[in-house]
């Protein structure tokens, strides 16, 4: 368990501790441009070779502000507020020549910054940091985790994209070591594996990849979600989450009548195990910024932990594989038939101090609140 004594900003840990305090946000500020400014003229996206990775497509799938109908971008992100900005690194096997690149999500075309520094790998490395102007105009003081998580969402969204395109093993960094880029995801061509970083990187494999159509169908249901999912799908959906975590956070469900209380993946895999009874989500509701529809949601899926004493590297860490895995568990929620939607805003929300252990070492930290609809409605959010 990393403390207070990593070599760490104490801006990070006294900012995390503020975000957790009951104090009310103040009046919003202005949140500057949608997108970065990057410098140059834009650049053609060519066609992709036999072989090669189509970076236009895989940013389409992942990262593109909007599509036909004109929805935002497929990656969640706390109030629209997109503070994510992409730098590719781009080498062989690419659609793109070799080059460093910065991403328009707005306008879904790349400015290139200059030539690929040496020992660019094949295939390309999209560095994730955050413009947080954007978030810090509407939550103020609230805003650094959500940046976190925002930039965790925007990870997995590169992740399903690369999958969706043939890419057997993407490989995520979310170790939370630097503050910019805060995430890199390297995506070697389809036809072949990019080199292992056992140090940085981390790889997850989904049961089985998405389809483009799938990733372009996502996005989170409107409140309220009521009915409960099914066992079978609660335990899918938590059980992809605590995959996606590899372990950093500790993940668990809020379930309501007839046995209300909080679950787990049992050890088998196979089942769901209760370990604690009583009626959770008002108090939920209550954490998440007062949001009441929270209270009547089927389940709300829970990331716990980053104690109070955590440094900086292990609160990135904590809020980066958090936003990782409830993207990728919200992908299996909607497999499964239903509606979900993260939630982020967590405030005074110290899990195992409710439950009657020590204070300030199990907060939630992320959640994914699930309902059931029917197969044939489609969200419109």
């Amino acid at each position: 368990m990393e403390h207070a004594r990593e070599d760490s900003p104490p801006d990070l840990v006294a900012a995390l501790a503020r975000a957790r305090s009951p104090e009310r946000p103040g009046p919003g500020t202005p949140a500057g441009g949608a997108v970065r400014a990057w410098p140059g003229p834009p650049v053609v996206f060519p066609e992709a070779g036999p072989g090669h990775l189509d970076v236009q497509v895989l940013l389409r799938l992942s990262l593109a502000a909007s599509d036909g109908p004109g929805r935002l971008r497929p990656a969640p992100s706390a109030g629209a507020l997109h503070p994510v900005d992409t730098e590719l690194t781009v080498g062989t096997g690419c659609s793109l020549p070799p080059g460093r690149y910065g991403y328009d999500p707005l306008r879904h075309r790349v400015h290139r910054l200059g030539p690929q520094p040496d020992g660019t790998p094949p295939g390309v490395t999209a560095g994730l940091s955050v413009t947080a102007r954007r978030t810090v105009s509407h939550y103020g003081h609230r805003a650094r985790p959500l940046l976190l998580l925002d930039a965790g969402h925007a990870a997995a969204a590169l992740y399903l994209a690369a999958r969706a395109l043939g890419v057997s093993e993407p490989d995520v960094r979310l170790d939370g070591l630097a503050e910019s880029p805060l995430a890199a995801v390297h995506i070697p061509p389809p036809d072949r594996r990019g080199p292992a970083r056992p140090a940085a990187g981390a790889r997850f494999q989904e049961p089985s990849a998405p389809t483009p159509a799938e990733l372009l169908a996502r996005r989170s249901a409107p409140p309220p979600l009521p009915g409960a999912p099914p066992q079978d799908a609660l335990r899918a959906v938590l059980t992809t989450a605590a995959r996606a975590g590899t372990g950093a956070l500790r993940w668990c469900a809020a379930v309501g009548p007839p046995r209300p209380g909080l679950v787990e993946p049992a050890t088998d895999g196979a089942t769901l195990r209760r370990y604690a009874a009583g009626e959770a989500r008002p108090t939920l509701a209550a954490w998440a910024a007062g949001q009441a529809w929270i209270a009547d949601a089927g389940a709300v899926v829970l990331a716990v932990g980053c104690p109070a004493d955590a440094g900086a590297p292990h609160i990135r860490r904590a809020h980066l594989r958090a936003g990782f895995a409830v993207h990728l568990a919200h992908v299996t929620a909607r497999r499964h038939g239903l509606a979900a939607r993260p939630v982020g805003s967590w405030q005074q929300a110290d899990l195992g101090a409710a439950l009657g252990a020590a204070p300030g070492r199990d907060w939630v930290v992320h959640a994914l609140a699930l309902g059931t609809r029917p197969a044939d409605e489609e969200n419109t959010t």
